[in-house]
């Protein structure tokens, strides 16, 4: 680029450029280069004209120093004839069809931090300060261009020292949009305590009254009097409310559950900072960048401190997240040593409350103490989850901090959206060759959850302004989702669940051509009607054929053996004709022996599921007869493997079935411990399903195999399967940006939509 006093250049910057300090960032290189123009938002992305005798220097630096928060795309850039400015400006956002996207929420940024605990600043202890490096974004923005009037800080005047730093290039708050202080921003409301229970539990006087006045600080204080004293607060924070209660505290972690109804499924802690989270895990340094990461996701890792039994019932493993917001930053200032239960506030099976009406009427019964604030939070979201897994971040949960963030797709293609199916429901829009995959919506069970999804497709569309031209949706015809897809009028495209499964890999890694993948979950409707879960799969341009399977086991009750592992342990006795044993292994079961008529039955519906494998094993081993939450066998099952080990001939594979008797034959060995089971069964299972995938492999001449379904959550049963893939000269691809359950089932769907030829 010649440079000249008479040279101007528009430039177009398209990718994660609003609400991220972009223009001020401009604004200040303009001024570093001593350029004139303009900058402003616009439907695109970022449009800005700079004229000087150092642009390019302007444009260098543009691409080597964005924002923190900033990621570009694309830069395009053009010589135009000059103005002659005398000044550069930031100047109106324009509107028109979008094809920007808002941001991330980001944890608060260090500088914040310093404000909220400088005596000096006007921010001192202000529970929402942030800048254009951090804090909310997605969840308080109702439509683009990214503007204050655009968000829930609309309402909020700005007073005069707000507005002198929003227009001052020099401030960090330049142009951040929901810029505020305790002047003229929002403030932290008492919404109630639960009088009863506080008077009957002694929660002490500072409970008998509301607070008055400027209370953000004694309202914090209060918090954490709960807190100390064995109470339950329920605290509206960036994406929701969150249900908190002191972690080391069993009486108050068991009443939390018994009020919530969450019998046994594990709780995330909330710990101060690093240090105290090293004391309560065993982190990695990945697992520490992950922690410490803007978008603060729960980490799970190997527990470390003794927390209440409660926490993590029967699990060696712990999800830790650090504070986030200020207001948590303030909870953990005012008492150092806290370490919290964070969970969702929200009845068990229902959406995130994300409104203070709502939460009054519903966190009543559950919570002593309620805790809201007036910004409203536009878009529901959930605390995402994310483990270190064959040396890579993978997300579990993928919601705040990560989206509404795109996942890269290969190629352009038609606008789609795809629902996803049942369970940990999420949808996905494709724009040209972005994905963009909802929050994690939940299980599509009841009215609320409906709702919520039906408003999350809205959001998504409208935001994005996107008009999709094919709608994806699981096989099953009895789904929620499936309804949905057919009320649309758009052309449907049907897309069997693990074919699904392993298309989300092929998108997120954007693999073009045919992709072979092992499926392996709990459930998802077959080609056949038939309840698959071991699926050995080929997809290629929009179709998929199944190529083996596990060989199936009975399945005795349909679901209600899915709740009831023993009943799969009986299936695997039938399986070996050994239906006699059923009474001495499970001795309190009065309907052993209809079920092991029914498992015996030549009609009896059968599965391929590795899910319900996991659960035969951890009921012939002992480990659990019943489940109170999904997965919660093979969970416990995992946390008793300290070092898998293979059985000889423990399995057998012909015409590309993998048949796993031999193995549950071996877990009833007597004198077998459960963790010497626990131990076998991952062994083997590892080591069966490699040569399974090695044997399709070779014979069909490809080097890489996609691992997805909920059972690659399994930390063991993933790195082993991984490496010992490695050994054999194979790459597995495994889920990352995408959950590898089925919350990544709509990613899935889309890239097969997109390829279909229709």
């Amino acid at each position: 680029m010649p440079s000249s006093e008479a040279t101007r250049l528009r430039l177009r910057v398209t990718g994660a450029v609003q609400g991220v300090g972009f223009r001020p960032f401009v604004h200040s290189l303009a001024d570093r280069y001593a350029l004139a123009g303009f900058v402003r938002n616009d439907s695109q992305g970022v449009l800005m004209e700079v004229e000087g005798a150092r642009v390019d220097d302007f444009v260098a630096a543009l691409k080597r120093e964005p924002p923190p928060l900033a990621r570009i795309d694309t830069l395009e850039c053009e010589t135009i004839t000059p103005l002659r400015d005398a000044k550069f400006s930031i100047e109106p956002s324009h509107d028109g069809k979008t094809r920007t996207r808002i941001t991330p929420d980001a944890a608060v940024c260090d500088d914040c931090l310093n404000d909220l605990f400088d005596p000096k600043s006007r921010f001192y202890l202000y529970p929402f300060v942030n800048c254009t490096h951090c804090g909310p974004r997605y969840t308080l923005t109702r439509r683009l261009p990214y503007d204050r009037a655009q968000t829930s800080m609309a309402p909020f005047a700005m007073c005069d020292d707000c507005a002198r730093d929003y227009a001052d290039p020099t401030n960090r708050r330049f142009h951040a949009q929901p810029i505020a202080c305790p002047k003229c921003g929002p403030q932290l409301a008492y919404l109630g305590p639960h009088d009863a229970s506080l008077k009957a539990r002694g929660l002490g006087a500072a409970m008998d009254r509301e607070p008055s006045g400027s209370h953000h600080a004694a309202l914090i204080q209060q918090i954490v009097v709960t807190l100390q004293s064995g109470g339950i607060v329920a605290l509206k924070g960036i994406g929701g409310f969150h249900l908190l209660c002191d972690a080391r505290d069993e009486t108050a972690v068991a009443e939390l559950r018994r009020r919530k109804g969450r019998d046994a499924k594990p709780f995330a802690i909330m710990v101060a900072d690093t240090a105290s989270a090293t004391r309560a895990g065993l982190f990695s340094e990945e697992e520490l960048r992950l922690l410490q990461s803007r978008a603060r996701p729960i980490v799970i890792v190997e527990k470390r401190e003794d927390f209440a039994p409660s926490v993590a019932p029967g699990l060696s493993r712990i999800g830790v997240i650090l504070p986030y917001a200020p207001l948590h930053h303030l909870l953990f200032h005012a008492a150092t040593d806290l370490a919290l239960v964070a969970t969702s506030a929200n009845p068990s099976g229902e959406p995130l409350i994300v409104d203070d009406e709502e939460a009054r009427e519903k966190l009543a019964s559950i919570a002593d103490l309620i805790v809201g604030h007036d910004r409203a939070i536009v878009a529901r979201a959930d605390d995402s989850v994310a483990a270190i897994i064959a040396g890579a971040p993978a997300l579990l949960r993928r919601a705040r901090g990560f989206v509404p963030e795109p996942i890269a797709l290969a190629n352009d293609g038609p606008d789609i959206l795809a629902l996803g199916a049942h369970l940990k429901s999420t949808i996905t829009v494709t724009r040209g060759r972005e994905a963009f995959v909802s929050t994690h919506i939940g299980s599509l069970d009841d009215r609320a959850t409906i709702d919520f999804y039906r408003e999350t497709i809205a959001r998504m569309l409208d935001i994005l302004d996107v008009k999709p031209e094919r709608v994806a949706c699981d096989l099953h015809p009895d789904l929620a989702s499936t309804r949905y897809a057919e009320e649309t009028g758009l052309p449907v495209i049907r897309v069997q669940h693990h074919a699904a499964h392993i298309a989300a890999i092929a998108a997120e890694h954007k693999i073009e051509g045919p992709i072979l993948g092992a499926a392996l979950d709990g459930y998802g409707y077959g080609d056949d009607g038939g309840a698959w879960g071991g699926e050995l799969m080929l997809v290629d341009e929009g179709h998929w054929r199944r190529l083996g399977h596990i060989a199936p086991l009975p399945l005795p009750g349909g679901d209600r053996a899915a709740r009831e592992p023993w009943r799969m342990g009986v299936a695997a006795l039938a399986a070996q004709d050994r239906c006699g044993d059923v009474f001495d292994r499970f001795p309190g079961m009065e309907l052993a022996g209809k079920v092991a008529m029914l498992a015996s039955a030549p009609n009896v519906a059968r599965t391929t599921s590795l899910g319900r494998m996991f659960d035969a094993a951890a009921a012939l081993l002992g480990v659990r007869l019943v489940q109170q939450y999904e997965g919660q066998a093979a969970m416990e099952l995992e946390a008793l493997c300290q070092s898998p080990r293979a059985l000889a001939n423990g399995y057998s594979i012909e015409n590309d079935i993998l048949d796993l008797t031999k193995l549950f034959a071996a877990l009833l060995k007597p004198g077998l411990s459960a963790s010497q089971g626990a131990e076998l069964f991952h062994g083997t299972l590892i080591e069966a399903l490699a040569q399974w995938l090695r044997a399709a492999a070779q014979a069909r001449g490809q080097t890489r195999v996609a691992l997805g379904g909920g059972c690659m959550m399994n930390k063991i049963l993933a790195e082993g399967l991984v490496s010992r893939l490695r050994d054999f000269g194979i790459e597995a691809l495994l889920a990352r940006a995408a959950p590898t359950n089925d919350g990544g089932l709509s990613l899935g769907q889309a890239h097969i939509a997109r390829m279909r030829k229709v």
